[in-house]
């Protein structure tokens, strides 16, 4: 189970991830509503952060000015942009900044699942299930 904070300047951005990662298995332990706010829990939480989903253009801080941040409060944290199309020059900057990858809105379980099991291999989903012989 991965401990994550949700970074999304909009609440229903924020609900709906919260509810992906809770189906998938995992616990978000905080929300932020913006980069600043994300950076201040970052310093003030105590559980472990596994994994921090940042959306690129929120206001007061924006997510790329929040990953430098972060990355020097907690640089083994993978972080994980949510973008929009035509945000790509926006995206490349983000991962020079030390986000490790991002999901293209509109944002699905399944895209969630497969960008989780390409950060983490314990959590890749398998191809094919294995058949159970029972004879």
């Amino acid at each position: 189970m991965l401990n994550v904070l949700v970074v999304d300047d909009a609440l229903v951005i924020r609900k709906n991830l919260t509810k992906f990662f809770n189906d998938l298995g995992h616990k978000v332990i905080a929300e932020a509503k913006n980069g600043a706010e994300a950076v201040e829990l970052c310093k003030t939480i105590t559980e472990k952060i596994d994994l921090i989903t940042m959306d690129i253009t929120m206001p007061e801080m924006t997510g790329i000015e929040a990953t430098k941040l972060i990355k020097e409060i907690l640089p083994d944290v993978n972080i994980v942009m949510i973008t929009s199309h035509g945000q790509e020059e926006l995206v490349s900057e983000s991962l020079k900044s030390g986000a490790k990858n991002f999901i293209l809105k509109p944002i699905t379980e399944e895209k969630l699942e497969h960008v989780i099991g390409a950060l983490y291999s314990e959590y890749a989903k398998k191809e094919e299930d294995e058949l159970i012989d029972e004879d």
